[in-house]
């Protein structure tokens, strides 16, 4: 069962899908990237993030990107599937 973002608990770690309109390179990565690869523009990126910050009164939520690294300010609207993170250490 997914959780709502109003219910989630602070001090807990959690991830949801997002999705964002950002500049992109040619394979749809957001940019800029530490490649030479040409830019495409302005669209639509989706994925996972883990959330860093919440503001409830204006309804974002700043999370970073598990494929990029990046970091986005998301409004509720555009995350879903937001569930408890589980750490584990790599073997």
């Amino acid at each position: 069962m997914m959780i709502d973002i109003q219910d989630i608990n602070p001090g807990e770690s959690y991830a949801c899908k997002f999705r964002v309109k950002t500049m992109l390179d040619e394979h749809g990565r957001p940019a800029p990237n530490l490649t030479d690869t040409p830019l495409k523009g302005i669209g639509d990126y989706e994925g996972l993030g883990v959330l860093m910050q919440r503001d409830t009164e204006k309804c974002l939520v700043k999370l970073k990107d598990q494929k990029s690294s990046k970091e986005f300010v998301i409004a509720y609207k555009d995350i879903w599937d937001v569930d408890v993170v589980e750490w584990t250490d790599p073997l």
